[in-house]
């Protein structure tokens, strides 16, 4: 059975290509012995392909494809030099190879303007572009090119004017870019971009919070922390205003940690937070108060603990505590008619030996109290010295006298005893408070001293010892006065010392003069 004269394009219907892409289309005979192939477009412009025939078959290989070929093409057939046959298929071409591009400065600042764009890159035909930008599900900005008739391949752009808040971060931004071709059916139609928002900001909307919370028991901890809203996170630096609105820098932590507060741990904190981006500062304050029971932070004797009598001197007590504290600064004991004292210092001008002692300073509020002590030792030279003679009746030759010698003074005196010679000098005879002399002579008559000392000064006290020898004849009465009188007070009247020793002398037998003359001081 012999067929008949048949022709056909592969594809048969209208074809789409994308530019860049390879194109074959084949024109097929059939009842045909010797085919003779030709290939032209409808408005006879360059095919843009190349053409290879064969015996029942010709294939145009448009490689790449480019904006030439959009075209009908048309493949004639002639059949043995007799019949011809024409067919022809249409070709349209895009281009839209690239997901678009989006372009966002990195550097976004919340209230600072900024603009989105969108690249379409390689668009053909871009008058059937449509670009849509959307922030998550939010429409933006939509935006298409129906009369642009460039007959080339062409990057599309589109931007997108907005300023950013710190809500914008984390947002997603979707640049959406459809070529929707009519009667054109290719995959994709629609490509898509997205870039999440990093929007620099703040630092703002800063917190304190300090825990157990702002007014703290003195010992307790306490922590300050700081919080800001910032991107990027902010430098955080801890201070403190001190007297006289000076400053005293802290640490560069969101959190001040004082794990045992003390009453100067009181007074205003400050947060300062920095974004080094946005240079950006803010500042929040929180007051702190510790409150307790008081603490003695000083008790003190100046120019010191030990003074000299007569030098200024002055005893101070201070306390910390919130609520301010009640001070007494007392002495303790209020013997030499000293009173307490009710002040947190002390003024003595001129210090006397009377001053010394211990003193307390009390300090107090409702929370509770505070004791603290100092002692305040003054240094004074030997006074009220005295001696005593002992026994006080009268003395009989032979018998034991004892004097004793007695002084104050701080630190307390050394005690020496000196005798005066015939020649007026003095010797010492002891280094002991008390002299006995044992066995009474006559010989032990004359003038005794008694010597305090101590590196603060020295006092000197003297008795004068008169002995009478024992009378065994009333005519020997007269060479015993003679040798009394040589060392008898010129002051006295001679007459009347030899009339009263007599006398006593017969009635006694014996007497001293010790009591008679003793000096007591």
């Amino acid at each position: 059975v012999v067929k008949p004269f048949e022709m056909e394009i592969i594809p048969a219907e209208k074809i789409v290509a994308q530019i860049g892409d390879t194109l074959i289309l084949t024109c097929n005979t059939t009842g045909c012995s010797s085919p003779i192939f030709s290939w032209r477009t409808q408005m006879d412009s360059p095919l843009g392909g190349k053409v290879s025939s064969y015996r029942t078959h010709s294939i145009l290989t448009m490689n790449p494809v480019s904006i030439v070929n959009s075209h009908s093409y048309l493949c004639t057939v002639i059949c043995d030099g007799r019949e011809k046959k024409e067919k022809s298929v249409k070709v349209q071409i895009y281009s839209f190879t690239s997901n678009p591009v989006i372009e966002i400065s990195p550097s976004l600042v919340a209230g600072e303007p900024a603009t989105i764009v969108c690249k379409i890159p390689d668009v053909y035909p871009s008058s059937y572009l449509e670009v849509v930008l959307k922030e998550d599900e939010h429409i933006l900005h939509e935006q298409s090119f129906p009369e642009d008739d460039n007959t080339n391949t062409e990057t599309k752009i589109v931007t997108y004017p907005f300023l950013p808040t710190a809500e914008h971060t984390g947002k997603e931004i979707t640049c959406v870019a459809k070529l929707p071709i009519a009667d054109m059916a290719f995959e994709p139609e629609e490509k898509t971009s997205s870039q999440k928002l990093n929007v620099n900001f703040g630092p703002q909307n800063t917190v304190i919070t300090a825990s157990p919370g702002s007014s703290t028991m003195e010992g307790d901890s306490l922590n300050l922390t700081c919080v800001t809203q910032s991107n990027p996170p902010a430098k955080i630096v801890w201070s403190k205003y001190l007297a006289e609105e000076s400053i005293q820098h802290l640490i560069k932590n969101n959190v001040l940690a004082i794990p045992h507060v003390h009453f100067n741990d009181s007074g205003r904190y400050i947060c300062e937070v920095i974004n080094l981006v946005t240079n950006k500062t803010e500042k929040e304050t929180v007051d702190i108060i510790i409150q307790g029971a008081p603490v003695i932070t000083k008790l003190s004797i100046e120019p010191s603990t030990t003074v000299q009598e007569g030098e200024n001197v002055s005893i101070q007590c201070s306390a910390e505590s919130n609520p301010p504290p009640k001070i007494i600064l007392r002495r303790k004991s209020d013997k030499a008619d000293m009173r307490p004292y009710s002040a947190r210092s002390i003024l003595f001008p001129s210090v006397m030996f009377q001053n010394g002692g211990d003193y307390e300073c009390l300090a107090e509020n409702h929370f509770g109290k505070s004791k603290s002590e100092i002692t305040l030792d003054v240094k004074y030279g030997p006074r009220n010295t005295m001696i005593t003679v002992i026994p006080t009746a009268a003395l009989k030759e032979g018998e034991t006298v004892t004097m004793k010698c007695t002084s104050s003074g701080n630190p307390a005196p050394v005690i020496s005893w000196k005798k005066k010679k015939a020649n007026g000098e003095s010797e010492k005879i002891s280094k002991n408070a008390t002299l006995t002399i044992w066995n009474l002579k006559s010989q032990d008559l004359g003038l005794y001293e008694c010597e305090a000392y101590n590196q603060f000064g020295k006092e000197e006290k003297a008795v004068k010892l008169f002995v009478q020898a024992r009378l065994e004849e009333p005519d020997q009465t007269i060479p015993l006065i003679i040798a009394f009188s040589a060392v008898a007070a010129v002051a006295v009247p001679a007459v009347a010392i030899l009339i009263y020793v007599s006398r006593q002398a017969k009635i006694n037998g014996s007497y001293s003069l010790v009591k008679a003359l003793r000096l007591k001081v």
